[in-house]
């Protein structure tokens, strides 16, 4: 077998040994993949759920130290076999009839075994963070399309803004960024946006009747073949105040530290205090205190964050998305991580940008769009 269908079998093969090594690090016999987002990670890109606010999908992965399981209903069952491509990646099926759920068939198939989880149920070792190490360590080809979706993601994000004028609601505007996403084939999982005042409020603003004056903060998550991209943007109608200007600077200045600094060998705690420190230097000191800094990116949002207790190690190619904050700003793109820093994967063509110079030369950070 030769071409794409090879490909993918390789990759699904490459994973399910991945995950064979946690079995026999941790002494046990299986492992159940419950998460939506390590669904799509061991299978290429399938999707296992129909409610996407969901975490946990309609259908489970058990991977044995000799088979392959995926345990689902009999309504889904059809879908994943064919259109999901399970059955070409050689899984193993079994339909449960939908009235009585999954859990019973993933018992029967698990008893008597020692088992671990990264959705752990009652006496399953909690693999959690270990599955979310391995949703992070991206192959080459998930890479590839990782840039695939921020094309897609950043293409939507300019849309969308061109849409947004004064007088729109939040809502208004929050169906702009969600049309513009499902068009190009990206699922929105997060859609936020604020309007003036909220912009200061809040750091997680969901989308209100509030009606746009002059300020919008535009924040999305898109998720295509289960890889989920991570973007923000900020536009004025009109003259930008001088404290907002100030603002947005230092703001762009906190995440080009962080992308210059995100090099393979880094480590998540000391990107941390890159960060802490970018804050203090200009003049924003204790800012991170309010929201995360962001982290490494994947099949979640975030799989691992930046914490100042965090050894995880930086590799080539992983993914990373930074969101650093200061009251009535935001910076945030999804990057690749390459020897001259992070690399964004989501730049948009004539944004205006902010020029920092860094240790591997210049990077180029949005700046707030000022529309007059």
């Amino acid at each position: 077998m030769s071409g794409p269908a090879a490909d993918e079998l390789r990759e699904v093969e490459d994973k399910a040994a991945r995950v064979r090594a946690i079995l026999r690090a941790e002494g046990l016999d299986a492992i159940v993949l419950r998460r939506v987002s390590s669904f799509a990670w061991a299978t290429a890109g399938g999707a296992s759920y129909v409610n996407a606010a969901t975490d946990l999908g309609e259908a489970a992965l058990v991977v044995t130290r000799d088979d392959r399981i995926v345990v689902t209903n009999d309504i889904e069952a059809p879908r994943l076999a064919a259109e999901q491509g399970l059955a070409r990646q050689g899984w193993r099926m079994i339909a449960s009839p939908w009235l009585g759920g999954i859990d019973g068939a993933i018992a029967a198939e698990t008893r008597g075994l020692a088992v671990g989880s990264d959705a752990p149920a009652r006496d399953e070792v909690d693999l959690r963070v270990a599955v979310a190490r391995l949703r992070a360590a991206l192959r080459v080809e998930e890479t590839r399309r990782f840039r695939d979706v921020g094309r897609r993601c950043a293409a939507a994000m300019a849309e969308a803004v061109q849409a947004t004028s004064p007088g729109q609601t939040e809502h208004e505007i929050a169906g702009h960024m969600t049309r513009s996403l499902v068009r190009r084939g990206v699922l929105p999982i997060v859609t936020q946006v604020a309007v003036d005042a909220r912009v200061f409020a809040y750091r997680h603003a969901l989308p209100t009747g509030a009606v746009l004056a002059a300020y919008a903060m535009l924040s999305f998550c898109g998720r295509r073949r289960g890889l989920v991209c991570s973007l923000s943007r900020l536009v004025h109608f009109g003259a930008l105040p001088l404290e907002l200007s100030r603002k947005e600077e230092a703001v762009a200045r906190v995440d080009a530290a962080l992308l210059d600094a995100a090099v393979p060998g880094a480590r998540l705690r000391d990107l941390f205090a890159v960060a802490v420190s970018a804050y203090a230097e200009l003049g924003f000191d204790g800012e991170w205190r309010l929201h995360h800094q962001g982290g490494v990116a994947g099949y979640e949002p975030r799989e691992l964050l930046a914490l100042p207790t965090s050894d995880e190690v930086l590799s080539a190619d992983q993914v990373v998305a930074f969101n650093p904050t200061i009251r009535g700003t935001k910076s945030e793109d999804t990057a690749c991580v390459g020897a001259a820093g992070a690399e964004p994967m989501t730049e948009m063509d004539g944004w205006p940008t902010l020029a920092v110079e860094g240790r591997h030369g210049v990077r180029l950070r949005p700046r707030v769009l000022v529309i007059r």
